[in-house]
């Protein structure tokens, strides 16, 4: 996933900070900005000499000072770039020059940096490392920041400039980059309300300010209830079926709660949780799941519903002050799939053939129960225990198996790293020098094929009470030749740390999590335009996901596999008949794998396609959901969403009406692995070809214009079929 910060592309990237979930103790009820914060950090503010934001970083490639970075420097950096950026755009608008391409929309493109130092670490850092005083920030900013994107792109002397060099495009003699920079920032001016009277733009800055609250609101108590609803259990016996390694870290985490002699089964972001394929108590994978399923429903400071609905009135309500009938069909006009219609159509023919998949192996999963001698019907809490032994039976095989073959640093640096260099012919060194944010953060210099500086590369591998759930990409220095600037890029992942002086050992999920990842690791690092607003990942958010998925065909190619997947304590490789069955069970549970993933796009985008009056009241949003899906012929009861939706942070961020986003990038993966397979698979010159056409080129060009460059083609969808077993 890219995490989008909200300074990003300030005239393509919604003001939003997607996905920054971060933890809070804030009733959600009170909605409102945190002003108490301000005092307290101007009366603490660093003389202008003392603030790392003020001035670019003299450290490689404008590396963040984070052996500097002190929470009380955020807002003034924040402030001072605010009031930067608004100066430069009163030096563009008060310009005697007619309005041409280089006094107004370059200007424009290299306005706000100081600002965007400070939101690229400040929103990383919400996501990532977060503490009282980022989060108090946070809530203030968020109105603050959205008023300030409508000071420019509701500044009518400034759109008046930009309309006058589009007007007059097609004899300015530009370069087709430039061309494309030029009728983006056009459109995104439009699309922000450039044309509405001042009455109707009034109202929609008060949609702005409000939205840029209730998403922070919503993230930070999603983060906060997963913290809080973490599972205690108190009596070791309880916990058959985990490791030993785990249960020493349910300890631990016990321990760190002040819960001596009790165990600590902490929650993850979604309505799955790992510890499920384990456990032999069903009472207790009963209370995980259901406290999982409650999240953000079950009243008290953490429920979402009411967010949630207010947010989708309130983005209806915009949309159509927009002249649009809802708000997915503002959202899908700047995507590839480009329609709700084809988003919808998409859908509905994906899951019939999922549907049925799943419920085939919910009646395999049942008859092993019966077969075992029990009378219980299978629940959602028993799917993972029951696939996980019905994948043992049927292909001799136990994923625990797999984890003292998959140690982190052989992973990362002889697998993710080992795949890159062979494709791409670059290289990594370890850089112990540069200061991190939190101690096991480590940091790569990255080499292209000559031996030149590519990139930095940060990855922050283990989860944290203090880090928002899932895994992600952040962009701390994006790649411009405008800017003179090379790609500084963080992959965050949440595996959980073991204890002293135990090994990270892997599941085959978070393996091939690492891959993805890096996917969008090298889109970023990769990245060769000019303008910062195209560099690396800023392209449709139904594309951004196609390259990281693509990586993830090198975490099972035989070559790299075998070069990674060594035993931690002896070194010796996977054995061929264990790595045989790595490969042959890709297609088992895909029935689940998919509805699950399906239906949160449902629900996703049922949501937004309401018009605003339709939108249901916060003590209605539950029985919305289970109807959406209902209509759709995707509800099992032994089978949940991914993601329910009060406690659904990509739609309440980046890819609100976009979760579809995923399935619909891994048609053009599915079809691009295939390419590779027949076209001599791990090759450099087949690497360089992806990276020539695609990797490299960002947002420059028209997503589906940069895949027929690389394909040759448009894409297929048989090959996406076969994988998932739709066929």
């Amino acid at each position: 996933m890219i995490r989008f910060h909200s300074l990003a592309a300030l005239l393509s990237v919604s003001l939003l900070a997607a996905c920054s979930t971060t933890t809070t103790t804030t009733n959600n009820n009170s909605i409102t900005t945190n002003s108490s914060i301000t005092n307290t950090m101007n009366a603490s503010a660093p003389a202008a000499t003392d603030n790392p934001f003020f001035t670019p970083s003299t450290l490689d490639l404008h590396y963040p000072r984070f052996d500097l970075i002190r929470n009380e420097h955020y807002l003034p950096a924040f402030e001072r770039g605010m009031s930067e950026q608004l100066a430069e755009i009163g030096a563009i608008t008060a310009q005697n020059a007619a309005p041409d391409f280089a006094n107004t929309i370059v200007p424009l493109e290299l306005s706000g940096q100081l600002l965007n130092r400070v939101s690229s670490v400040f929103f990383a850092l919400s996501s990532a490392h977060t503490n009282e005083a980022i989060q108090a920030l946070e809530v203030e900013l968020a109105p603050r920041l959205a008023e300030h994107r409508d000071r420019i792109l509701l500044n009518g002397a400034l759109f008046a400039r930009v309309k006058t060099v589009y007007d007059a495009r097609a004899n300015a003699n530009l370069d087709a980059e430039s061309l494309r920079l030029l009728e983006q920032t056009y459109k995104d001016f439009l699309r922000a309300g450039a044309l509405l009277n001042a009455e109707d733009q009034e109202l929609l800055k008060a949609y702005n300010s409000r939205l840029a609250e209730l998403g922070t609101r919503f993230d930070q108590n999603v983060l906060a209830e997963v913290n809080a609803s973490a599972i205690v259990v108190d009596e070791r016996d309880e916990l058959h079926g985990l490791s030993d390694a785990e249960i020493q870290g349910a300890a631990a985490a016990a321990s760190a709660r002040s819960l001596p002699g009790k165990f600590v089964i902490p929650l993850l972001n979604t309505s799955g949780q790992p510890s499920l394929s384990e456990l032999e108590n069903r009472a207790l994978r009963q209370r995980i799941m259901q406290t999982s399923l409650a999240r953000g429903s079950g009243g008290g400071d953490y429920d979402n519903r009411e967010i949630v609905s207010i947010t989708a009135q309130l983005r209806g309500e915009r949309a159509q002050l927009l002249g649009y009938p809802n708000y997915a069909a503002y959202v899908l006009e700047e995507q590839t799939a480009r329609s709700v219609a084809a988003v919808e159509q998409m859908l509905a023919n994906l899951t019939p053939p999922a549907i049925a998949n799943a419920e085939r192996e919910a009646a395999d999963l049942q008859t092993m129960i019966q077969n075992e001698g029990a009378d219980f019907q299978l629940a959602a809490w028993d799917w993972a225990y029951y696939a996980e032994k019905l994948r043992q039976a049927r292909y001799n095989f136990d994923e625990n198996q797999l984890r003292p073959y998959f140690e982190l640093n052989n992973v990362l640096e002889k697998g993710v790293f080992y795949a890159a260099e062979q494709l791409y012919g670059i290289s990594f060194k370890r850089r112990d020098d540069l200061p991190v944010y939190q101690e096991d953060v480590r940091v790569y210099e990255v080499f292209d094929a000559d031996g030149s500086t590519l990139a930095l590369f940060i990855a922050d591998p283990y989860a944290r009470a203090n880090k928002n759930g899932g895994a992600w990409m952040n962009d701390y220095v994006p790649q411009s030749a405008l800017l003179d600037t090379k790609a500084i890029v963080g992959n965050h992942s949440n595996i959980p740390k073991p204890p002293a002086g135990e090994p990270t050992l892997l599941t085959f999920d978070e393996v091939i999590t690492l891959f993805h990842e890096f996917g969008h690791a090298l889109h970023g690092m990769f990245s060769q335009v000019t303008y910062p607003s195209f560099s690396g990942t800023n392209v449709p958010r139904d594309f951004v996901e196609y390259p990281s998925q693509v990586n993830e065909m090198w975490a099972t190619w035989p070559e790299v596999l075998k070069h990674y997947a060594l035993h931690y304590q002896s070194g010796a490789p996977m054995p061929e008949e264990l790595l045989n069955k790595v490969l042959e069970t890709q297609k088992f549970n895909q029935g689940f794998a998919t509805s699950e993933y399906l239906m949160a796009s449902i629900t996703d985008m049922a949501l937004h396609v309401l018009p605003p009056e339709q939108v249901p009241a916060p003590e209605a949003l539950m029985q919305f959901e289970a109807d959406a899906l209902s209509a759709a012929g995707a509800k099992l009861d032994t089978l949940p969403p991914r993601y329910r939706l009060p406690y659904f942070s990509h739609i309440m961020g980046g890819y609100g009406a976009g979760y579809y986003s995923y399935i619909w990038s891994e048609v053009l993966d599915a079809d691009t692995v295939e390419w590779f397979k027949q076209n001599g698979g791990m090759t450099r010159q087949n690497g360089q070809h992806f990276r020539d056409t695609l990797l490299s080129r960002g947002g420059s060009e028209e997503a589906m214009i940069l895949f027929r460059n690389f394909r040759g083609r448009d894409p297929v969808v048989e090959p996406l079929l076969e994988r998932r077993g739709l066929e």
